[in-house]
């Protein structure tokens, strides 16, 4: 990999980051902190997966 895809290098940091929340969240006991964390999760990772899909497509990567 000689090139840095700095988009999917955000979702992958951003994904990575709502995961830790859902870890605060459980650990301050706040229902809707993990609740919109999973969501968080969720909504970042699918936008990575369809970004690199397109990328995919393109033949970018």
């Amino acid at each position: 990999m000689n090139n840095i895809k700095w988009s999917l290098l955000l979702y992958a940091i951003l994904a990575a980051s709502s995961i830790m929340g859902i870890g605060i969240a459980i650990s301050e006991k706040s229902m809707f902190g993990t609740l919109g964390c999973i969501l968080a999760v969720i909504v970042i990772m699918g936008m990575g997966f369809k970004t690199k899909k397109k990328m995919r497509e393109n033949g970018e990567l």
